[in-house]
């Protein structure tokens, strides 16, 4: 077996905030593929960006912040965002000489000799005094589970799987979930479906005015809470609410955005609640969300009783070693920013054998 190759720090994941990483690891100093190393699993820049469906333009985007260092400019609202962010981030990385290295799959990080930390990937292990993970979402669908799923005679599908409208003409569609996504396919699938049911957990709340840099950092604070206490972050969405623009007014207006409790049960022709309603579906679309991307961290042992690995800003309880980027008060666009300058310049203290800030 070839000998560990040693590096500083190892960013695990190229999108919003491994990428803000990197940016900041450079600006201070550190030497890619000298001093640090970005490994990315997927085949090309734009993080998972790259695989929303070719319906969700550009315009449609919920609250994108540029990278550190380059703003976003001109982009045309009308393009598909994953074109867009694809583009955008691959001038980046350039612009910065960042040398992600890709696709690499990181199967394993785990404690080796000298306080290093062993991340094991098929084209080798890396031995690094310091580890940032941002490895996102996307590739862990949230499915839930109800009773009779398995019997449905149908299609089911996760947001994860959803490449337009198009494929659901004259289907009867039901579509779990009262996030963005949802709300998105609803609006999409409307025209072409022979009919739509939007059933939710909770009430939607609709939120008014504009998204600002400030509402997203009030937006953040509510999710930080949680991961300082050891629990499995809610995601940044869950607690801004839904934009109220014009599409979901109109939505609203005609009846799409009708939203109906959870059900019950699934049957093999559709859903049913407690007291005998039932609604005919062709379709179950589960536009549920995703759950942090952190099996290869398991032996570290970093989780907590609750369920969740405990942070102080971006740094693991556990290990100061260990920062996750991405994963609840930084899974936003603008907290994985903040959180990429946060992460570098409390490793630097660490690095330099300096005390790490409470």
């Amino acid at each position: 077996m070839n000998a560990a190759r040693e590096v500083e720090v190892v960013v695990i994941g190229a999108g919003q905030a491994g990428l803000s990483a990197a940016y900041h690891l450079r600006r201070t100093g550190f030497e890619p593929d000298r001093d640090f190393v970005v490994l990315d699993h997927s085949p090309g820049p734009g993080g998972a960006w790259q695989f929303r469906w070719p319906s969700l333009t550009f315009g449609k985007v919920h609250g994108m912040h540029a990278l550190p260092g380059m703003e976003l400019t001109d982009a045309d609202p009308a393009r598909p965002s994953s074109e867009v962010v694809r583009e955008y981030f691959d001038r980046y990385e350039r612009a910065f000489g960042l040398r992600v290295r890709r696709p690499v799959d990181v199967r394993a990080v785990r404690e080796g000799s000298g306080g290093r930390l062993l991340v094991e990937t098929p084209d080798g292990t890396w031995a690094a005094r310091a580890l940032i993970n941002a490895t996102g979402t996307w590739d862990r669908p949230f499915w839930p589970r109800y009773p009779g799923q398995e019997s449905f005679r149908g299609r089911q599908l996760h947001t994860a799987q959803y490449t337009g409208p198009e494929e659901f003409t004259g289907r009867r569609v039901v579509v779990v979930g009262g996030g963005a996504s949802g709300t998105q396919h609803l609006l999409e699938l409307a025209p072409y479906a022979a009919a739509t049911t939007w059933v939710t957990r909770r009430p939607p709340v609709f939120r008014e005015g504009p998204f600002d840099e400030g509402a997203g950092r009030a937006a953040v604070a509510l999710v930080e809470e949680r991961v300082r206490q050891g629990l499995p972050p809610r995601s940044v969405v869950s607690v801004t609410g839904l934009p109220l623009n014009d599409a979901i007014r109109q939505g609203l207006a005609d009846g799409v955005l009708d939203r109906q409790p959870m059900f019950d049960r699934v049957v093999p022709d559709g859903v049913e609640w407690r007291d005998g309603r039932e609604v005919a579906a062709d379709v179950i679309l589960w536009a549920t969300g995703f759950r942090a991307v952190l099996d290869h961290l398991a032996p570290l042992g970093l989780r907590e009783p609750g369920g969740g690995i405990r942070l102080e800003g971006t740094r693991a309880v556990a290990d100061p070693r260990v920062h996750l980027l991405g994963y609840g008060p930084s899974a936003s666009t603008i907290g994985a920013n903040r959180a990429g300058r946060a992460a570098v310049r409390d490793i630097r203290r660490l690095l330099a054998g300096e005390p790490l800030a409470a």
